[in-house]
């Protein structure tokens, strides 16, 4: 057992305290009470002992046993070297003592376990755990794998790397990690000399002209002479092939291609070559805004749009897709400047789609329509989508509509080939067919594998919550068995005196029987009861689905993105619980707005429309007579979105023969354009991960940016402001394309596609010494030649610290009561020495005295 101080510096203060209480002692002590030294002991000690207090002192118990963590690099710098590093630690564990214990783990981005902490060390696996080798993460490996075994232990850490870490910082972790116990060895490796080819630069213009020739420049540094292929691509189209000859070392080639279309161009370039060490490192992306005129999508539901036609196609260009031909990539939604929805259904769109278009409008300043008619709006099935959060109209009348009374049943299916997106998708749109039910709505819903399980009995919707919560536990089951659950959902419905009802049978297997479906459907139709089905993915019974649905009156939906499950169900829950058709002929109501000075001669008749309620923000131009919003517009975060509940056709009534009916769509394609002021921010790569974005012109002094994926997920970021204007941004994210969003505080904006490109671990390197050596030395630690070095004694004890702090402050405190209560009531007299005065004072002798002394007077 050994005492030791952990700051032992403010022992220093013993030397005024002991002079002080010394000189005293000499002045004082002596000519002092018995109460007075006794005062002086206990204070004197007390005080050292608070002193020794704030050294830290502790109780060290020393024992024998060490550890020593061997940690492998296994990041893809040294691919190939693993086996090699196994071996180098199976025969340098020979040398091990008995009193000594070995851990074995790997680490590249992230830290896995080879062999657990054991005195008695069994061979290592032949292959190492499969992780994610893109990245060298030292700092982590350290942290971890000093707080793991006995962290009483002398522990001493033998690093296996190359030392090219790509992520945080050893030197910082280390600082983090002091520790007297914890000692670093380094066994520096080398990487293996490989045949590799990498495309190190990937420059075309950042702006451009419709019609310009650009210059395409790559850099491709080589480690021997070979030969290879440059494939270019635009748009993820191949734009051209070229074959080429490299020399060892950076070989840098350029050509010119000539800007074909407008807006935000993609480009790619990617090399093969018969031997490469790394993949990884053969492609990158750059991108170019080439300018012309304003970009106008137009996307029909199947039927060919009008509205192109009644575009001015001399300043505008105009692209029109169906919903099956709508681009899933923000980089291809990026090249319009804004995008017309006329009449397309959210059963046709991918909620994928959808977070594309909301996030293109939000952060990028793309505009956005939707134009009526009975696949659009509600009826679409866009509610509580990403595309009603962008419009300025929520799909839901609020209280404005005599709608009609409904029972739904929904009949979905929970057999085990459900299991995964698929069920959690099934239960979100059931879930959310709940939201969209009124109070006074009947719901009923039935699970169903190898027999029906009833999740909501048919009864009103009085408690929606507990409905959801009950419809998003149901777990994947058995078999497929449809009929049973069928013939349960009509007879759950046959007899309730309801204005309509309606069953949506959802399912992505086959029936293991075969029923009477006709006889159950056609007695469902005496009782009003409608059926439409749902088919997911390619093993479902398409043909018996469509049957029934064709049987049943409804509709039949043949799914193969399974995204578009929640606004199938919406879509089909709305139509029968909302009558949002308004088809009657009527003069809008004219509103102040942009479009002020179309209807200054008057306003013609409109036929039909959907009826939707304006958000509180939003801005109505054309209201119906039943204060439902015909044209409406917001501002939405950078973009501008537009509503127009009527349609493009028949819908819109006399506005066809109208002579401003052109006028009005080109209007309103250019209220959809960007508004704002765009300055192209400056964005640079500072290190790997960080870059710098600043305003080159020095007129922000805040700048918001937000980084969106080509799958339309915002990537968190960590920003850290530089200077006015100028800001360091930090984004983890995979290799490939980034869209960063850049805005001031004036509002002014800046679109453009960021190249991540591949690791600095796929760039060819020697060992970092001068980190590994620096590793080593900070801790006591060596660089080793050979790995059974690690074995050697080490200079640190082992042992169990126990802190005696609280315990010597503990003997402070009762040594200062006992002084108070000393200078209070004084040191007691002895008993003894009390009796024998009282018997002394009355003994008979003294009494004789007394007698004498009176008698001589």
């Amino acid at each position: 057992m050994e005492l030791q101080l952990d700051k032992p510096i403010w022992l220093l203060l013993l030397i005024p305290v002991l002079f002080y209480f010394g000189w005293f002692a000499l002045k004082h002590f002596s000519a002092s009470s018995k109460v007075i030294k006794a005062v002086f002991v206990l204070r004197t000690v007390a005080v050292t002992l608070l002193i020794v207090a704030l050294a830290a002192p502790s109780l060290f118990s020393p024992v024998k046993e060490e550890q020593v963590i061997f940690l492998m690099d296994r990041s893809a710098s040294l691919e190939g070297m693993q086996t090699a590093m196994t071996v180098a630690i199976e025969e340098a564990v020979e040398a091990k003592k008995d009193y000594q214990s070995i851990a074995v783990y790997t680490f590249a981005e992230d830290f896995k376990s080879l062999l657990p902490m054991t005195n008695d060390p069994q061979p290592l696996p032949a292959e190492l755990t499969v992780g994610n080798s893109s990245h060298t993460n030292i700092a982590r490996a350290l942290e971890l794998a000093s707080n793991s075994g006995d962290t009483n232990l002398a522990t001493r850490l033998v690093i296996l790397t190359d030392g090219n870490e790509t992520q945080s910082s050893a030197i910082e972790s280390l600082n983090r990690l002091q520790s007297e116990r914890l000692q670093v060895d380094i066994w520096p490796v080398e990487q293996i000399a490989k045949n590799d080819l990498a495309i190190s630069r990937f420059e075309t213009p950042p702006r451009a002209f419709l019609g310009e020739s650009q210059t395409f420049t790559v850099a491709i540094d080589s480690s021997t002479e070979s030969t290879a292929k440059l494939i270019f691509s635009a748009n993820d189209k191949e734009l051209d092939k070229k074959e080429i000859k490299v020399v060892e070392g950076q070989n840098v080639y350029s050509y010119s291609y000539p800007a074909n279309s407008e807006g935000l161009q993609k480009y790619e370039v990617r090399l093969e070559t018969a031997k490469d060490a790394y993949l990884e490192n053969n492609s990158l992306f750059s991108m170019t805004e080439v300018s012309g005129n304003p970009e106008v999508l137009v996307v029909n539901g199947g039927v060919p749009s009008p509205i192109p036609r009644l575009l001015d196609t001399n300043n505008l260009s105009v692209t029109e897709l169906t919903a099956d031909q709508l681009p899933s990539s923000l980089s291809a939604i990026l090249r319009y400047d804004s995008i017309i929805f006329d009449n397309v259904s959210g059963t046709s769109v991918g909620e994928q789609q959808m977070t594309i278009i909301e996030q293109a409008v939000r952060q990028f300043g793309v505009g956005f329509m939707m134009v009526g008619g009975d696949q659009s709006f509600g009826l679409g099935g866009y509610f509580k989508t990403p595309i009603e959060q962008l419009l300025p109209v929520e799909m839901e009348v609020k209280g404005k509509h005599e709608l009609p009374s409904l029972g739904l049943m929904i009949v979905m299916d929970r057999s085990g080939s459900m299991m995964g997106m698929k069920m959690e998708l099934a239960k979100e749109a059931a879930a959310r067919s709940v939201e969209l039910l009124r109070p006074d709505d009947t719901l009923g819903v039935i699970a169903f594998d190898d027999k029906p399980w009833e999740i909501l009995p048919t009864a009103k919707v009085a408690d929606p919550e507990n409905a959801v919560d009950k419809i998003l536990s149901i777990t994947p089951g058995g078999g497929t068995e449809i009929y049973r659950s069928l013939q349960q959902a009509y007879m759950e419905l046959e007899d309730l005196k309801l204005q309509r009802k309606h069953i949506i049978l959802l399912t992505d297997g086959q029936s293991a029987t075969s029923n009477d479906y006709d006889a159950l459907i056609e007695n469902g139709k005496d009782n009003n009861i409608t059926l439409s089905t749902v088919s997911i993915g390619q093993d479902a019974d398409r043909n018996l689905l469509e049957q029934l649905a064709n049987t049943g009156s409804g509709r039949f939906y043949d799914v193969t993105d399974a995204t578009t499950i929640p606004a199938i169900l919406s879509r089909e829950t709305i139509m029968m619980s909302r009558t949002y058709i308004v088809d009657k002929p009527f003069y809008p109501v004219v509103y102040d707005s942009k479009w002020n000075n179309l209807f200054a001669d008057g306003v013609p008749q409109l036929n039909t429309y959907i009826a939707t309620t304006a958000k509180n923000t939003a801005t109505v131009a054309l209201e119906s007579e039943e204060q439902d919003p015909v044209l409406a517009s917001w501002n939405y975060g950078l973009g501008k979105t537009v509503a127009f509940t009527s349609g493009s056709g028949a819908w819109s009534g006399d506005f066809q023969s109208w002579s401003k009916w052109p006028e009005f769509w080109n209007k309103t394609a250019a209220e959809l354009q960007p508004s704002f002021e765009e300055i192209p921010f400056s964005v640079v790569r500072k290190e790997q991960g960080v870059y710098t974005v600043e305003d080159p012109t020095h007129s922000s002094a805040i700048l918001t940016i937000a980084a969106v994926d080509e799958q339309g997920n915002e990537i968190p970021l960590q920003t850290e402001p530089v200077a006015p204007g100028k800001v360091d941004v930090k984004i983890d994210a995979e290799p490939g394309l980034v869209f960063l969003s850049v805005s001031n505080e004036t509002g002014a904006a800046y679109k453009t596609g960021l190249t991540i490109p591949y690791g600095d671990e796929y760039h060819p390197a020697e060992a970092n010494m001068s980190l590994l050596t620096t590793l080593a030395k900070r801790t006591g630690g060596q660089v080793l030649e050979t790995l059974d070095v690690a074995f050697r004694d080490m200079s640190y004890k082992s042992g169990s610290i126990r802190s005696i702090q609280l315990i010597v402050l503990f003997i402070a405190m009762v040594l200062f009561f006992a002084d108070i209560t000393l200078r209070r009531f004084g040191l007691p007299a002895p008993l003894v020495k009390k009796k024998a005065t009282k018997e002394k004072d009355s003994s008979p002798m003294a009494i004789d005295q007394l007698i004498k002394a009176k008698s001589k007077k």
